[in-house]
């Protein structure tokens, strides 16, 4: 089987498991400007469903500027709408300010000490879940979360003591049910990502590949050098012992809902983790 059938396929086979048709509703998908975001817009925009463009621009220098390129040729070529939110327009500061301040924050009140993919990784999500449910229309997120990613989670929630926080992982997000909360979705769940680099070269598609120069001390760093180190099978075979094990892991999912006092989103306290992260 050639690349492109064997990647379109294993896509197809996940919208499919989701039962994700294309007459489910609109489709956000969320694009860094990377080669996995890149190829899920392409083959979502390839298979006739309904998709719009959505872009964080960090404002990390030159680096962001190149995705933000890459992210506009892209949406410009497939002839798809692009939304671009703006860090330091609505937040105030770019990333690697607002990341700075809230570190030194947590040092200076003894909290420890935080990675800072932690930080971005919580500030994005908090925004896409928004923005999407502003976006008119919009049924769907999707994102570019692939196999490799996938095994990084599972297994850096197991070796952190947490697996429950693996309780709402899948092709779709198991989240609980909620007006706030956009579903979301990863096409490229079970597509390995060497293959859809290849994918995406092979496509000619325009995406950046630089690593974001911020991530540098991220324990999930060490786990992707060391996945690096196995075959796809393996890999694979992962993904598979966690979905043997997911009604296990199910039973430990915190369903606690609140609302967050400060923003109105959804959260499991009383203040959500980006404004507890903004507040401190």
């Amino acid at each position: 089987m050639e690349l492109e059938q064997k990647v379109e396929s294993k896509i197809k086979q996940t919208l499919k498991k989701i039962d994700l048709n294309k007459n489910t509703g609109k489709i956000l998908v969320a694009l860094s400007g990377g080669k996995d975001s890149s190829a899920v817009v392409y083959v979502l925009h390839k298979l006739g469903y309904k998709i719009e463009g959505f872009h964080i621009d960090l404002k990390i220098g030159k680096y962001s500027e190149r995705c933000l390129e890459k992210v506009k040729e892209l949406c410009n070529d497939l002839g798809i709408r692009l939304h671009i939110y703006d860090m330091k327009k609505e937040m105030g500061s770019g990333m690697c300010y607002l990341r700075t301040a809230i570190q030194s924050n947590y040092k200076e009140n003894k909290k420890g000490q935080l990675k800072n993919c932690a930080i971005c990784g919580v500030i994005k999500k908090w925004v896409l879940n928004r923005e999407a449910r502003k976006t008119k229309g919009i049924k769907y997120i999707a994102t570019g979360h692939n196999l490799d990613d996938e095994c990084q989670t599972f297994l850096l929630n197991i070796f952190k003591g947490s697996p429950n926080l693996s309780a709402n992982s899948g092709p779709i997000t198991r989240n609980l049910a909620d007006r706030k909360f956009t579903p979301r979705i990863k096409p490229l769940f079970y597509v390995a990502e060497e293959d859809v680099l290849a994918y995406a070269k092979k496509e000619r598609l325009p995406f950046n590949p630089e690593k974001c120069p911020c991530a540098l001390d991220s324990y999930r760093i060490q786990l992707r050098a060391f996945l690096n180190t196995l075959s796809k099978k393996d890999k694979e075979n992962i993904i598979k012992n966690f979905n043997k094990l997911y009604k296990k892991i199910e039973r430990l999912k915190d369903k606690r809902l609140n609302y967050c006092e400060m923003c109105g989103e959804p959260a499991r306290k009383n203040i959500c983790k980006k404004c507890e992260l903004l507040s401190v």
